[in-house]
């Protein structure tokens, strides 16, 4: 990216967010740190725009971990960078999708970022993708980034994959052991946070996501390429022909006439979703994983109906598991957790 484009994007961004809202300003790929003199340049451009105001404008990076350095740690601390790194679990499970161009697996230079991580930046967050191959390792795989020290858990289904009513079926016995070592670890005074349980926990402590956590592809929530143009979400950038889902570039300005992405609240196409009692707690205004599980954008896939309702109820459970066993004490340690730990709106 050049930062000519990088600045018009900066300017976008500051003009079109409303003067008191937050604003989340994440480095994607590929892999962003290839980049990383860029990226400075770019945080540079952040910080020293007139309408920069250190307490609203969050900035995250989204690394594949096969790259770090001192020097990139240093950097992070400096100017308060979120690190987010992805790791779908031990090595027999990592190295099944995360290869590099060789073929070699990348769960040893993963594995040595994370431990180098966790002793030079003040947090580190984990994102581990699922499949229909390695979804029923979940607790293994829990189990494993909290044994490297890791306290923020973030696990995330490939929605692109082919899930059938098989894993569908599934999901509650999976979910159910994830929901134990949850317990397990809140008994020892050793909380994780796992957004499988934490993020419906909270949506149920709220009555249901709030306007500002639901998808806002195209209207407060923005991705834009080397090339500058414009998407409403980047997991549907691909390979950034211009097409697609492209709603503009940043040089022209946004193209209303291709808004057809937009998600409104009531307007799925799921008859059944208008009339669930479920609906306030579920993601069934995620466009970008409707899309990539339905190839539509309001329309929920059954797997996604079927995570959704699973999570939902074990996280139920669970936090009615632990009040019992815990009362007021579990009550205001979860508070304090999500006042924390709870970024993005995740």
């Amino acid at each position: 990216m050049s930062l000519t484009i990088a600045k018009k994007i900066i300017d976008f961004v500051f003009k079109n967010t409303p003067s008191e809202e937050k604003i989340d300003i994440g480095f994607f790929g590929g892999e962003p740190l290839l980049e990383f003199e860029l990226m400075k340049e770019i945080t540079e451009l952040i910080e020293n725009h007139p309408s920069f105001k250190n307490a609203l404008v969050e900035l995250t990076v989204v690394t594949n971990g096969t790259i770090f350095s001192d020097e990139i740690a240093d950097f992070l601390n400096e100017h308060n960078i979120g690190f987010c790194l992805s790791c779908d679990g031990p090595p027999f499970i990592q190295d099944t999708f995360r290869i590099f161009s060789n073929g070699k697996g990348s769960s040893i230079d993963v594995t040595n970022t994370i431990k180098r991580a966790k002793e030079v930046l003040s947090s580190v967050l984990v994102n581990a993708v699922y499949h229909p191959e390695t979804f029923q390792y979940l607790p293994q795989v829990v189990e494993y980034l909290a044994s490297l020290g890791l306290k923020r858990i973030y696990l995330n289904p490939d929605f692109s994959a082919p899930w059938s009513k098989k894993e569908a079926e599934l999901l509650p016995e999976i979910y159910g052991q994830i929901s134990r070592q949850y317990i397990d670890y809140y008994l020892r005074q050793k909380p994780h946070f796992i957004s499988l349980i934490d993020s419906k926990i909270a949506a149920i402590l709220r009555e249901g996501y709030k306007p500002l956590e639901r998808c806002r592809m195209g209207t407060g929530e923005f991705a834009f390429t080397p090339s500058g143009n414009i998407y409403p979400c980047e997991r549907l950038i691909g390979a950034d022909t211009g097409n697609g889902h492209c709603i503009g570039n940043i040089t022209d300005g946004i193209k209303r006439e291709r808004m057809f992405c937009k998600t409104e609240p009531g307007k799925e196409i799921n008859a059944e979703c208008l009339s669930c009692s479920l609906k306030d707690y579920c993601m069934n205004w995620c466009g970008c994983s409707n899309y990539f599980s339905s190839g539509y954008y309001n329309r929920v896939s059954p797997f996604l109906c079927a995570s959704e309702r699973t999570a939902i109820i074990t996280a139920f459970n669970t936090f009615q598991a632990l009040e019992e066993k815990l009362g007021s004490v579990f009550f205001y340690n979860l508070i304090e957790a999500h006042t924390a730990n709870c970024v993005t709106g995740e």
